[in-house]
């Protein structure tokens, strides 16, 4: 009897383990588990949109806040090491470039010894000659090695006597150090320097050689900040002094001493204003536009104290995290009004990035390490 209880027990046991799921319970929790990965897939879908789309405007980011360092840095250095009867020549603007985009960008030319001060009183100099003789002893009071000379672009100007207001811009090939401190003199390639134009007019040679004796030899820098809207820019070759060009627009360029650097890609829109006191009054007038009546006019372009400063980037690909119906009262999704350049109207789900700064031409209101007046 218990062996055939124990028999029935087993012959129950293994029917119960030959049981399976039902068609409809392999239905239920297929579904279930689909359901589960096709939420997955959207978070993680959704997370890296938003991932892709905060990496480009993160770097967006980074660039024009770099861009706006170099701006406010120069703009503050502006005329540093020159001399004050020529202040009038250390920046020159231009107003809403036209390049035949949707963005005309303002231009900003600064000139100063904007990076190693080197002040050299001229002894003797004839103008568009190969060497200049500065005083004796002249090497002895600045820290650079002879080898430091080389190449480096120098601008010669006449003695405060002189009513001549031209400066040559020369690259040094190298210099003449007495260690007994006579018969020093810097050694120039022929010629001015190519491809530098100092802002206000200033480039050009004396009539009369005895005005440079007596003058001022110094470093010069001559930067100018441009945005380049189409990539194509006259006059420019491709892969030539830095211009990267080929139909590639939106790049903001620094031309530093005749050599295009890129400082920054996807920036879309670069305006300046300019508070100085026109009227000579002793108030300063409010910011306004470059006019192109200031151009050579180097009495009022002394006299400007403060410029504004606005990069506007925009990320190079739209976004694709946010919903259909993009917050029109926000303006983040089309290009602001900036000074005098008008908005787009409309957008266009391209993210921006705005920067406004203000900085004062401090060069011009106090003698830091250059000579003021001579």
């Amino acid at each position: 009897m218990k062996e055939k209880k124990l028999g029935q027990k087993l012959k129950n046991s293994g029917k119960s383990l030959l049981c399976g799921f039902t068609l409809v319970e392999l239905l239920v929790g297929s579904t279930i588990l689909l359901v589960v990965v096709l939420a997955s897939l959207s978070l993680y879908k959704t997370s890296n949109q938003i991932a892709v789309d905060q990496q480009q405007y993160t770097e967006l980011q980074h660039d024009v806040r770099t861009s706006m360092y170099f701006i406010t840095r120069d703009v503050r250095l502006t005329g540093a090491g020159l001399p004050i009867e020529f202040y009038g020549y250390v920046m020159e603007g231009v107003d809403n470039e036209t390049q035949g985009g949707v963005v005309d960008p303002d231009r900003l030319k600064l000139m100063g010894n904007l990076d190693d001060p080197l002040n050299m009183e001229i002894s003797n100099y004839q103008g568009s000659a190969a060497n200049l003789t500065v005083d004796d002893w002249s090497f002895e009071h600045n820290p650079y090695p002879d080898e430091f000379y080389e190449d480096m672009v120098v601008i010669i100007i006449p003695n405060p006597d002189s009513g001549c207001r031209l400066g040559e811009i020369r690259k040094i090939t190298h210099v003449t150090h007495d260690a007994g401190g006579t018969n020093e003199r810097f050694n120039f390639s022929p010629g001015l320097a190519p491809y530098i134009n100092p802002p206000g007019g200033l480039s050009g040679t004396c009539n009369d050689s005895n005005d440079y004796d007596g003058g001022m030899l110094s470093f010069v820098n001559v930067k100018e900040y441009w945005l380049d809207v189409t990539g194509n820019y006259p006059g420019l070759t491709a892969g030539e002094r830095g211009y990267i060009g080929n139909g590639e627009g939106g790049v903001l360029y620094l031309n530093h001493n005749g050599i295009q650097f890129p400082l920054a890609r996807d920036i879309e829109n670069l305006q300046f204003q300019y508070n100085g006191d026109a009227d000579n009054d002793g108030f300063l007038d409010g910011f306004m536009e470059w006019q192109a009546s200031w151009t050579g006019d180097t009495d009022l372009v002394s006299r400007i104290r403060q410029i504004r400063i606005w990069v506007l980037g925009r990320t190079p690909n739209p976004f694709v995290s946010i919903g259909a119906n993009i917050p029109t009262n926000l303006h983040l999704y089309r290009r602001p009004d900036i000074a005098n350049s008008p908005q787009s109207g409309q957008d266009d789900r391209h993210r921006r990035f705005l920067l406004e700064s203000t900085a004062n031409v401090r060069n011009l209101s106090l003698n830091i390490y250059n000579m003021g007046t001579r």
